[in-house]
């Protein structure tokens, strides 16, 4: 397959010209899906007034401090109900189907929620320790690395020796390997792997109860600091 080159003195100009062409694209897009447009608007006005005036209205209700981060993380505790739901819907679709019948099955669905559970209050703590949601809403792609440095793509045996560590003791490593061997669709652990690759079960439930114990206080703390 041949490309074709332009000229080096045109390829500024194409490549402004290609620029201008692909955001009309995206204009046109937009237009046609206008929600998403006001979605976008609507965002970070959302946060300013949960920020700037919900916070502080909660502050000064005759309420325990302690109840707001319990409510966020209550809240996308059962958000996270129906999106599993459709998950899992979307799996069994495609083709996906679990092996070990319904307990292990539910043990799987119970450890991820476990799991997402603990990681809200890694959420929520990092959001009360920014100075403004802008930051908050930049940080959210810095999480992205943290799913893929880990086995849901590739074997964590594979990789450089610095880079399987780090990787075999990732949580997300551990929910991986755990869901595989309740659903019936286990990868035997690498000779070598880390404990929690070894023991995922065991590893995701003492992953969720560490990050428990060390972030539940941390944004209680944070949130009464932020209310003074």
């Amino acid at each position: 397959m041949t490309t074709f080159a332009p000229p080096m003195n045109h390829q500024l100009r194409w490549t402004i010209s290609d620029g201008v062409t692909l955001i009309g694209r995206e204009l046109d897009r937009l237009r046609q899906d206008p929600g998403q447009l006001i979605a976008m608007l609507i965002f970070p006005v959302i946060m300013v007034v949960l920020f700037g005036y919900v916070m502080d209205r909660f502050r000064s209700m005759p309420m325990a401090r302690s109840a707001v981060p319990f409510g966020q993380t209550g809240a996308d505790f059962l958000i996270g109900l129906p999106l599993l739901a459709v998950m899992v819907g979307a799996g069994l679709l495609v083709g996906w189907e679990p092996h070990r019948g319904f307990i292990p099955t539910a043990e799987a669905f119970l450890l991820m929620m476990l799991l997402r559970y603990a990681l809200s209050w890694v959420g929520v703590y990092v959001g009360l320790r920014v100075k403004n949601d802008q930051i908050a809403n930049a940080l959210v792609p810095l999480f992205l690395p943290f799913t893929m440095l880990s086995n849901s793509f590739v074997p964590t045996e594979g990789m450089p020796a610095w880079l399987r560590v780090i990787s075999d003791w990732n949580p997300v490593s551990a929910i991986t390997a755990a869901s595989r061997e309740l659903f019936g669709n286990p990868s035997a652990a690498a000779q070598g792997a880390a404990w929690p690759l070894a023991h995922p079960i065991t590893a995701v439930f003492l992953w969720s109860i560490v990050l428990l114990l060390i972030f539940v206080p941390l944004s209680i703390h944070a949130y009464h600091r932020k209310g003074r």
